[in-house]
């Protein structure tokens, strides 16, 4: 129990030095910890069905489109489908590709009240490298976590 109550002190800290107003940010080792140590933890993939079928898809997680494809347009029901598919009282950690939409849907689960959402830094691919490739510098699947291909 103490390696979670590290990862969630870290989380915590790098949410206050961030400035974020929910529970904290996480590294995608960090996410992945908690899934197993955390029986009521859930992880909310915030990507496109697109992303998911052509780019792969995380085993176990929740998928709800934040923005639909096409177009990019808000998703109308997404609290609806968090609210049914996520029971408030859950850690809910939020993962899209790079960690700006997961962190849309961790400020609306906060003021949604969701007492314990987390954003998954790096997201599912992670960052560009020097040619403007991801899945090479940080992000879920660069770090070796289980995923399938969509």
């Amino acid at each position: 129990m103490s390696d979670t109550k590290a990862i969630l002190e870290a989380a915590a800290g790098r949410g206050a030095d961030m400035g974020l107003p929910y529970s904290g940010a996480l590294l995608p080792q960090e996410a992945h910890a908690l899934l197993q140590s955390l029986p009521n933890a859930r992880l909310v993939d915030v990507r496109t069905r697109a992303e998911w079928d052509w780019v792969g898809r995380i085993p176990g997680a929740v998928e709800i489109e934040l923005l639909t494809y096409p177009g990019s347009r808000p998703n109308p029901a997404f609290m609806d489908q968090l609210l049914s598919q996520v029971p408030q009282d859950a850690a809910v950690m939020f993962i899209c590709r790079s960690g700006g939409r997961s962190h849309n849907a961790a400020m609306l689960a906060m003021q949604a009240g969701y007492a314990e959402a987390y954003n998954v830094l790096e997201g599912f691919e992670g960052d560009r490298d020097a040619a403007g490739h991801r899945n090479t510098v940080g992000g879920w699947r660069a770090a070796g976590l289980p995923w399938i291909q969509g």
